[in-house]
């Protein structure tokens, strides 16, 4: 059981440090207009905050980080566990969820980008946490 919270304290973690300021970055650079990052905004259906809600899937997600994959690359092991929130995010969430067609197009043709990148960054940071750790 500790094994498990340690992956899904890492992905928490990863979403409450690095993921946030490189979102609130992204916001006062204008890449990502109004954008503020560690947002405490209520979302559906339960009103949660926003950075809870994020921290709390960062933290479902990093528990798949604790499958035996490219533990010996940092970087390629965030890589790879950041497509599976970025497929969702994609194919899931902004279709069926938030209405924003497949991909979230309706938001910008470089959502898809951008929402891999984001991802991509909270996965690396997840891997740098696991081997910090030890795990």
């Amino acid at each position: 059981m500790r094994h498990l919270f340690s992956g899904f304290l890492a992905g928490f973690l990863a979403v409450l440090t690095v993921h946030q300021a490189v979102i609130a970055a992204g916001g006062a650079l204008g890449f990502l207009p109004g954008a503020t990052g560690w947002s405490m905004r209520p979302v559906p259906p339960l009103g949660i905050p926003q950075l809870l809600s994020l921290a709390f899937w960062g933290g479902i997600w990093g528990i798949l980080f604790l499958l035996p994959l490219t533990k010996q690359n940092t970087f390629l092991r965030g890589l790879i566990f950041s497509l599976g929130p970025t497929l969702v995010q994609l194919f899931v969430i902004f279709p069926y969820k938030l209405n924003k067609g497949m991909m979230g197009i309706d938001l910008g043709t470089w959502t898809p980008l951008f929402v891999f990148f984001f991802n991509a960054i909270w996965g690396w940071t997840t891997a740098l946490w696991l081997k910090w750790t030890g795990k």
